[in-house]
């Protein structure tokens, strides 16, 4: 190893790996085993990251502006009794508590990232599996609130008894029970039989922790039945809201508002299946382009479909209802002006 320049060890060991995150770990062990060939290393990756303060200023702020925004949308919730009562209102909040963790869970990683810091294999593990698992009940929480809406417009007479608060919360239980499965076993396999030097320090990632082929036969598995499953409701109570909205005796401006709800559902469900294919673009793309090109796009997928679509949804959603906008206008300025006086509709 050592008889190989540093410069020729970092490339070739890179092209065999194309990822960015694998480029940050060659990146430390090369440091750690050329002592004194540093200043030409440290040339080599000043050259390859030379946008990164930029990049990481266009990914920070807009994620600690909508962390602000989310937390004043989760103070608005906390005063009134009817949106805490409400189960539109109480998933509304579980989805802006799933998506501010999953902002600063994103925002933590990326520093730790940028700034090549080296984190001990079990605290990697829990940031990872944290971060798994808020993924997947942001996914699980979309067929929730599209249910939510299906039985409001269908079942108008039952809802209230449907969606009470206790089984509201009984079925935000079971979303988590489900998002937590993946994550559980992965921790299983790790510490039964991959759990080698836990006390090492490591550039944290999935690629970098999660080594052995059975995490991503695992990964493989969940994501397709996740997604197959949250699609397959979201298509269903579309189809019935706006079968319903199409008779008489339904009410044909909250089936509309209901139904352009779930398409927005809809819609944020296949932003998070982009998301995932966004490995699978990265590494279509290094093959055919040099490696700046490549991280590039890297940075321009992470941050168009994972990081935008959980930083405007929640937005989208609380402007979207009268009743909380006017309320979360007025606490966003500071309590500055007026509340004007809305009626809260359990149907819309």
């Amino acid at each position: 190893f050592r008889e190989e320049g540093p410069r020729t060890v970092f490339f070739k060991l890179a092209s065999e790996n194309p990822t960015s995150d694998y480029m940050l770990q060659v990146y430390c062990l090369t440091m750690s085993n050329f002592n004194d060939t540093k200043s030409n290393l440290t040339q080599t990756l000043l050259v390859l990251d030379r946008d990164a303060p930029m990049k990481a200023f266009l990914f920070v702020t807009p994620c600690v502006i909508f962390l602000y925004v989310n937390g004043v949308m989760l103070f608005t919730l906390r005063k009134k009794t009817v949106f805490q009562e409400a189960s539109r209102y109480i998933l509304f909040g579980h989805m802006l508590w799933v998506d501010t963790l999953n902002l600063f869970m994103s925002v933590v990683l990326y520093i730790c990232a940028v700034s090549r810091i080296l984190i001990m294999k079990n605290v990697c593990l829990v940031l990872l599996i944290a971060a798994q698992a808020l993924f997947q009940v942001s996914t699980i929480n979309l067929a929730l609130m599209s249910l939510e809406r299906y039985v409001a417009i269908c079942f108008p007479l039952r809802h209230v008894e449907i969606t009470s608060y206790r089984r509201t919360h009984i079925a935000i239980s079971v979303v988590w029970t489900m998002g937590l499965i993946q994550c559980l076993s992965e921790m299983i396999i790790f510490y039964a039989i991959d759990s080698t030097n836990t006390a090492m320090h490591l550039f944290c990632s999935r690629t970098t922790l999660f080594r052995l082929q059975i995490y991503k036969k695992i990964d493989i598995a969940f994501t397709c039945l996740f997604f197959v499953s949250v699609s397959f409701v979201i298509i269903f109570t579309y189809a019935s809201i706006a079968a319903v909205a199409k008779t008489a005796a339904c009410d044909k401006m909250s089936a509309k508002k209901a139904n352009k709800t779930v398409l927005l559902h809809l819609i944020q469900l296949g932003l998070c299946a982009a998301s995932i294919l966004v490995g699978v673009i990265q590494e279509a793309i290094f093959v055919y382009t040099d490696y700046m090109t490549s991280l590039n796009v890297m940075y321009f997928c992470f941050l168009v479909f994972i990081i935008f679509p959980k930083c405007l949804s929640p937005l989208i959603y609380g402007l979207r209802d009268q009743a909380f906008s006017c309320l979360f206008k007025y606490y966003f300025t500071f309590s500055k002006g007026k509340v004007k006086p809305f009626v809260i509709e359990q149907h819309v």
